[in-house]
């Protein structure tokens, strides 16, 4: 073996030796995503529980929940059950751009898509496929243009209002100003929440950024160290996405026609 033949298969080596390193560099830095909670079923949850924080018909408006209050079935001294240490709904998912074009409508999507993964959940159905989730994403546009003559930033109230007469949704109210405590027992009840947000400040890594001016996401459930697990439709990774509850809170907020008011904590609880 000549001495330049030597030489190449030294530098092949040490190139390979190097690649590895970065390799596995690269790989040990990767934060391991936690093992969630076994996904539970609507039907399961809502058979062994009573219903309490946010059993509301009629219009959203006439069913708003304040944060002081027990909620509409039950009594002001009935004892609070204990909750789960940890809990994760099966709300299916869909990003808001199944197809992944994220020009109009799509980019405006987030809300279509919360009120979609929240409904199939509530009916026991699946999202099977992006062009069964694009479908019924166009559909809810044309009746937001029939109900409200738009469909770009819906806000809480006409959201719900998306679920009761679009999808048949009876039982949906808003609560304003929730706890993590409130969202957790909703959580624990089956029913699932919708959160309209400061899409910038919810600080997600994988929006086009900084994100979005107004946002909506579909909280399914939490994890034993505290954090909320999400649908987050803006983004194809926004599956069983995890914010911080501190995160949640400081973004959440409603909106106001212009911007997102982020004084006015609300959510939109259904089921």
């Amino acid at each position: 073996m000549t001495n330049r033949r030597v030489s190449l298969f030294l530098i092949a080596g040490i190139i390979l030796f190097a690649a590895g390193i970065i390799l596995f560099l690269k790989i040990s830095t990767v934060p391991m995503r936690p093992i969630l909670p076994s996904e539970i079923p609507y039907d399961d949850l809502r058979s062994a529980t009573p219903p309490s924080v946010a059993e509301a018909t009629g219009s959203p408006e006439a069913s708003l929940i304040p944060r002081s209050s027990p909620g509409p079935s039950r009594g002001e001294d009935a004892p609070k059950t204990s909750l789960p240490d940890a809990l994760n709904l099966k709300i299916p998912f869909t990003p808001q751009a199944p197809h992944a074009n994220w020009e109009a409508p799509y980019k405006e999507f987030c809300e279509e898509a919360s009120a979609l993964m929240t409904a199939a959940y509530l009916t026991g159905k699946d999202i099977p496929n992006a062009e069964y989730a694009d479908a019924e994403l166009r559909r809810i546009e044309s009746f937001e243009l029939d109900r409200f003559g738009y469909y770009e930033d819906t806000s809480a109230s006409e959201t719900a209002i998306i679920l009761q007469e679009h999808f048949g949704i009876s039982s949906v109210a808003l609560m304003r100003n929730p706890t993590i405590d409130d969202m957790k027992r909703a959580l624990a009840e089956g029913k699932a929440i919708i959160m309209p947000a400061a899409g910038k400040e919810l600080g997600n890594p994988y929006f086009h950024q900084p994100g979005p001016l107004y946002h909506m996401i579909v909280i399914k459930g939490y994890t034993a160290d505290g954090m909320f697990i999400t649908n987050d439709p803006g983004t194809r990774r926004g599956a069983d996405f995890l914010y911080p509850p501190d995160v949640l809170l400081s973004a959440m907020g409603d909106w106001n026609g212009t911007d997102v008011d982020v004084t006015q904590k609300v959510i939109i609880i259904a089921g």
